[in-house]
Parts: C-alpha cells; structure tokens; sequence
C-alpha cells in the first residue's frame, strides 16, 4: 500500500505539469514572449510569482509555456523512436539466425558511436525547429525499445501457442501482432516510460546548448540557457524553477516507470 500511495503521488504530480503546461494560456495572464524592459530581473513577488527574467519576461509563464514544448518533444520522439524501435527488434528477434546476426552488428555500431554526434549530424541534415529535434530524438532513442523487443520476440518465438499458430497456418502478420507483439506490450509500455524521461533530457540539453528549440520559442532547455549569465548577476530565480520543473517531471516518469518495471516483473 505504502508502495502505491509513493506511486500516485508521482503521478498526481506528473498530471499537475502536464495539465499547468496544456491549460497554460488560462492560467497565467502573461505572453511567454513579450519583452518588457521596465521589468528586468524581477524577484519572485505579487506581480510575478517566479519573477521575470533579463528581458522582462515572466518566469512563471515562461516555464509553463516552455513545458508544452519540451514535455511535447518527448512524448512525441518517444512515439517514434518506440514505432522504430517495434520494427526493428520485431524483424530481427522474429527472423533470428544470420538476419539477427547482422541486424544486432548494425545496432553495436549505433552504440559504439556517441549518441551526442549521431544528434548533432542529424540535426545538421534535418532543419526545421521543434519538428527537427522530434526527429532527431526518435531516430536516436529507439535502441533500448528495439533490444527489448528482439529479446521478448525471441523467447516467445519458441512458446507452444505460436508453434501451433504457425502449424495452423496463422497469417503472419497476425501472429506477429496478435500473438507476439501484444505479449510484448507490457515490456515495451515500461521502456517507452523511461525512454520519455531521457527524450525530455535530450532536449534540454540540446536546448541548452543551443542546437535544439529556436531560441525564441520558450521551452526548459532555453530557458536554463538563457539563465546562465543572469546566474552571475544573483538572479537565481531564472534557473532555479525551470530547473526544478525539470527535475521534478523526470522523477516522476522514472519513478512511474521502475513502478510498471517491477508490475511486469513480479507479474
């Protein structure tokens, strides 16, 4: 019970920044992007709740604002990258032999080289925003879903029931999906949870960066880069509450993950 209660308390929290960032415009009277310059450097008060950053703007609406973007690109790629990463492991733990041989060498090469400069390369050739960094992030984060994958297909290649859809000349497509696929959905629910959590750093930390979100559309990574010469001058409060948002919304997945990792685990 104990157990429970820690895990819907993670959840209630995770619902109350998603629905703040999605319920944004009703909540908070400021525009994210207008600059007042009457109103630099603002501390944390009646007027402004987290006070305004070196451009006058309010934090409070900022992090909320930025929240629709950053929690939206790391939804989004996980969306991707677990479509990709389903295809993938799918093809090679169902196929084995020479064809998962050769599909898991590809898969090291993916390792052995950084995630980072993979990033960096794509987001070279593709251009074009908050749509870029999605794509960045789902064709890189798909490894963990696919090797997962792989490892779920193959133990259930060797079950009964599909030795006997097979001899029953099931449709293939429906013992994959039917039979395969669903059995493997718990497993591939917990991966993508935390694969959420590491989408959200990636962009943050593209972001901060500044190879990620255009630095005039507000999200938690800009706003910590941004925060970084207000910092010096003793305006903590630019970075500190993105920063704790930050956090807090990754805790709480991960947190909400290792839950269903250990509901599939003890299931």
């Amino acid at each position: 019970m104990k157990k429970n209660r820690r895990y819907l308390i993670w959840v209630i929290l995770l619902c109350i920044i998603v629905l703040a960032s999605v319920f944004a415009p009703f909540i908070s009277k400021y525009n994210p992007v207008e600059v007042k310059l009457g109103n630099v450097l603002q501390r944390p008060g009646a007027g402004h709740i987290m006070g305004t950053d070196a451009m006058g703007r309010d934090v409070f609406s900022r992090v909320l604002y930025g929240g629709r973007v950053s929690l939206s690109v790391g939804f989004i790629s996980v969306i991707i990258s677990t479509i990709i990463g389903i295809i993938y492991g799918g093809i090679s733990g169902y196929s084995g032999g020479k064809i998962d041989n050769f599909m898991m060498r590809i898969l090291d090469i993916f390792l052995a080289v950084p995630t980072l400069i993979i990033m960096l390369a794509l987001q070279t050739i593709i251009r074009g925003g908050i749509v870029s960094i999605i794509l960045v992030i789902g064709c890189t984060a798909w490894i963990p879903t696919a090797r997962i994958v792989r490892s779920q297909f193959i133990e259930l290649r060797d079950k009964n029931f599909i030795k006997s859809a097979i001899v029953m000349s099931t449709p293939l497509w429906k013992i994959i999906i039917k039979h395969m696929l669903l059995n493997s959905m718990p497993a591939i629910i917990v991966i993508a949870t935390l694969t959420c959590a590491q989408s959200i750093f990636m962009e943050v930390s593209m972001s901060f960066l500044g190879i990620g979100v255009p630095p005039g559309t507000p999200s938690w990574g800009n706003m910590l880069n941004n925060a970084q010469n207000d910092i010096m001058t003793g305006a903590w409060w630019v970075a500190v509450f993105p920063g704790i948002t930050i956090v807090t919304s990754m805790l709480c997945i991960n947190f909400i993950g290792e839950h269903l990792k250990k509901k599939v685990t003890y299931a």
